[in-house]
């Protein structure tokens, strides 16, 4: 027989679950009443299992981000030449975005004019552990030179908020297919980062 605490888990994944389809189709107006009648619920049991509709959105924001944030550690450790690493990071991000646009727009865009349950910066965290991965894998796999480290941190801050801002742009306006997106972004990218040496110390790519 299950715990209670089992079944507090099993209610709060279903909870979550009632949560996700409510922001899939309304995006960043999803509100604590309808994802409680999503969940045939009362608002106040909704309280009860989250604490507060900060609390709901944590717990959405780290199932979401928790699978982007693996996916973009498995885009970066692929075996690839760096131009298709580059391209295989930039492609994990915007696929994201893309099969899920309702619910970037409920991270990225909470909306002001309604009682939706995304607080200002909702991505922030989200974002920040991403610069900070790019950031390792720029200092162990490219040789910048003496200030190595510093600038490995500055060029992994920087891409985040550049492919943040383009994948918005890209994902509102569709203005061409994913791919071409790809190609447009890793051409910006690919100036200093393809003229840089391999650091010593990196795993070299098997033939």
């Amino acid at each position: 027989m299950g715990t209670e605490a089992d079944a507090r888990d099993e209610r709060r994944t279903a909870l979550l679950d009632a949560a996700d389809r409510v922001v899939r189709r309304e995006g960043p107006r999803a509100s604590m009443n309808a994802i409680a009648a999503e969940a045939g619920i009362t608002k106040p049991i909704l309280y009860r299992h989250f604490g507060d509709k900060n609390g709901l959105y944590r717990a959405l924001a780290d199932r979401h981000s928790a699978a982007l944030l693996a996916h973009i550690r498995d885009a970066l450790a692929a075996p690839l030449e760096r131009r298709e690493r580059v391209e295989n990071v930039l492609d994990t991000y915007l696929a994201a975005i893309e099969s899920a646009p309702q619910v970037y727009r409920f991270l990225a865009h909470p909306d002001p004019a309604s009682d939706g349950l995304s607080p200002a910066g909702p991505l922030a965290p989200t974002l920040r552990a991403i610069a900070a991965e790019l950031s390792r894998a720029i200092a162990t796999q490219v040789d910048l030179g003496p200030s190595s480290d510093v600038m490995a941190e500055a060029w992994g801050q920087a891409i985040t908020g550049m492919v943040l801002a383009g994948g918005d742009w890209w994902l509102e306006h569709q203005p061409f297919p994913r791919q071409r997106m790809v190609q447009t972004l890793a051409d910006l990218l690919w100036g200093r980062l393809a003229a840089a040496g391999d650091n010593p110390g990196a795993t070299k790519i098997a033939d």
